[in-house]
Order: C-alpha cells, then structure tokens, then sequence
C-alpha cells in the first residue's frame, strides 16, 4: 500500500477481521491434523441415540407387529 492511501478498515474492526481469519484458519489446520468434525460427532451422537431407542423400543414394536400380522393371517384363513 502506498503511503498516500488509508487503509479501508482501521483499529477494532481491523483486528476483529484478522481475528475472523485467524480463528478459520486454526479451525482448518486442527481438522487437517486428525481432529473430529462436526459430522464425525453428530454421526457418534445420532448412533448412540439410535441404539437406545432401538434397545427400548424395537423388541415391543417388532412383537405387536408380528401378532397383528398373525391376527390379520388368521382372519384371512377363515
């Protein structure tokens, strides 16, 4: 720049900018380095949550199905 131009931003918004970019680029340098991202930890969130509602609610779901399906096959046998 030369000396005759101002700077288009000046102090606190300057910095807050550079700090903007300095955060973005530690943020992508820890991900290149073999930190966890943010799907990575929502995809272990979800799965835990899955596999407990599974464990409490598939075995209940999967008998009242299957004794529906076999009142429904009986019905039809008659």
């Amino acid at each position: 720049m030369r000396a005759d131009q101002a700077p288009i931003l000046s102090g606190a918004p300057a910095q807050a900018v550079q700090s903007a970019f300095g955060r973005l680029a530690e943020t992508v340098i820890a991900r290149s380095i073999d930190e966890r991202s943010i799907e990575e930890m929502t995809r272990e969130l979800l799965k835990g949550m899955l596999k407990q509602w599974l464990d409490e609610n598939l075995p209940a779901l999967v008998e009242r199905l299957v004794r529906e399906e076999i009142q429904r096959v009986a019905r039809n046998a008659r």
